[in-house]
């Protein structure tokens, strides 16, 4: 089934531009050089809209990409920039009159709980209105409104967390290293959103060089790199990149073919 990508934020956890930075790429005019917190939304022709993350700029980018409905949320982890938008996913279960499917990993599950424990707590005060929230922790392969999703483990330097795959399409962002039982799970990709932070090492994230190796191997048709940091410039980064690979941007928009439910 067709289903829509869109790329809500491409930067690192600091967005671009950094506060207090002065940098050629945080001065920059070339837009996508503005680089909110990473999050992408995936709407199936028929089918669920399906939020991966709630990322801490969730509403300003709900406003710019004009994200009226959110039919589930699914997480890769409960790092701040992941998940510290959940508060705003409230005005979706409002307009919707229902609670929104929600889908981690047992350690994101806990870590949610804790932090957002007045969403999740009976005896919380409910002033001002809360986010309605059904939680289930992902064990394997699942199903979202007749769509199948991979869950692909990952490393993010020593933590465990989980890319997706949608069909032809895998994101895999926050990430430093593929496990060995996981390549598998990403073969015959079309189309790749991969973590590459910048060109200098990083204990938990992809450098360019790295991201490239792993498309080496992985041999996309596409390649869309993510979670960039201030330390790569839009059009310079792009031209030394090779011709299947290039950096997101925030509001970059694809086409993908989703995967049926599993049986």
């Amino acid at each position: 089934m067709k289903a829509h990508v869109t790329i809500l934020g491409s930067g690192t956890s600091s967005g671009v531009p950094m506060i207090g930075c002065r940098c050629a790429v945080c001065r920059s005019t070339d837009p996508r050089d503005t680089r909110t917190r990473p999050s992408i939304f995936v709407d199936v022709e028929g089918g669920p809209n399906i939020l991966v993350d709630t990322s801490t700029d969730l509403r300003q980018q709900a406003l710019a990409h004009g994200i009226n409905r959110v039919d589930a949320i699914v997480f890769t982890h409960s790092h701040a920039d992941h998940v510290m938008g959940l508060d705003d996913s409230r005005r979706f279960s409002q307009m919707q009159k229902g609670p929104i499917p929600c889908y981690a990993d047992a350690r994101t599950c806990e870590a949610l709980r804790r932090s957002f424990f007045y969403v999740f707590d009976p005896a919380a005060d409910k002033g001002g209105g809360l986010p309605q929230i059904e939680l289930t922790t992902i064990t394997g392969p699942f199903n979202i409104g007749g769509v199948g999703l991979q869950p692909v483990p990952l490393l993010h330097g020593s933590r465990e967390i989980l890319g997706f795959r949608f069909g032809n399409f895998a994101y895999l962002t926050d990430c430093s290293k593929v496990p060995d039982e996981s390549w598998p799970l990403i073969e015959g990709l079309d189309i790749l959103i991969l973590d590459a932070l910048r060109h200098r090492p990083h204990p938990t994230h992809f450098t360019v060089a790295e991201a490239l190796d792993v498309v080496a191997r992985v041999k996309p048709r596409q390649t869309y790199l993510t979670h960039i940091c201030h330390d790569l410039p839009h059009a310079k980064t792009n031209a030394a990149l090779p011709a299947s690979v290039e950096l997101a941007y925030d509001g970059l928009r694809l086409t993908i073919e989703a995967g049926a439910a599993w049986t």
